[in-house]
């Protein structure tokens, strides 16, 4: 069974307003793709749509993961396949361990394979935190970090180590990873690169959504695309990075005829 995000003429609006229009992709199984586009472009709105969110609404096309077009699927439904979206800006929830939260989500995603203790389907708390351990140790993560509510009174750079962390106990085939360098300084970029870096293998596809080139300094994309006004305009290799940390979005946009709003 094919493991690639197949995106197919993809149309996503937002209050009846068009935002994605026409957009086609395709992500494999341990590969690296960046999408980029300045501020409005759709980026965020391409990443809900394809988590299943419900504000945004998809009008046509086809989303092929895993063999299965997922747009019927809910949202919990699309992670148990195997797909997983690092969040833009992360909710907190007090009250709620990290740790706690990792254990119910990861015991969600492996239903069919987890052996819980009486009926309540959770993985075994012992093999939990060996688990746990293990990724924050291979993430250089304090034990205490599991141990703060979620994303409750977190920096920055906390709540994007707290979403590599997900990545990394949840184990996707491939990972949405939503602007994850938004609004964190050169060394929280550079603490949050390295993470998602040490995760990336022949397992993992990751789609990079991102405005800047920074944070591919330390996750080289093997493919790179822009995005504008909702479909991606050009396609290329690391170069394209290189050409827009150069020179920025206003040639692109000049030369595909696209104002701005």
């Amino acid at each position: 069974m094919s493991r690639d995000l197949v995106i197919k003429d993809l149309h996503i609006s937002v209050q009846e307003k068009p935002i994605i229009k026409g957009l086609n992709l395709t992500v494999k199984q341990g590969e690296i793709h960046a999408l980029m586009g300045p501020n409005g472009s759709g980026k965020s709105t391409l990443a809900n749509g394809l988590m299943g969110h419900p504000l945004y609404d998809v009008d046509s096309g086809e989303v092929i993961f895993n063999g299965t077009d997922i747009l019927e699927l809910e949202p919990n439904e699309r992670a148990k396949l195997g797909l997983f979206l690092a969040f833009q800006y992360p909710t907190a929830i007090p009250g709620v361990s990290l740790a706690n939260f990792l254990r119910l989500a990861v015991s969600a995603v492996r239903t069919k394979e987890t052996n819980g203790s009486g009926d309540d389907g959770l993985i075994p708390m012992r093999e939990f935190r060996r688990e746990l351990r293990e990724k924050m140790k291979q993430l250089g993560i304090d034990d205490s970090f599991a141990r703060r509510y979620l994303n409750d009174g977190f920096s920055g750079g906390e709540k994007k180590r707290a979403e590599i962390l997900q990545l990394a106990m949840l184990e996707p085939q491939i990972a949405i990873l939503d602007e994850t360098d938004s609004g964190l300084d050169i060394d929280a970029i550079r603490v949050v690169g390295e993470s998602v870096s040490q995760l990336i293998g022949p397992e993992l596809g990751v789609l990079i959504i991102t405005h800047y080139p920074r944070l591919l300094d330390y996750i080289r994309p093997q493919f790179v695309h822009i995005l504008l006004d909702g479909t991606i305009v050009e396609s290329g290799g690391w170069e394209l990075a290189q050409m827009l940390e150069a020179e920025g979005y206003d040639p692109i946009r000049e030369k595909h005829g696209v104002v701005e709003a």
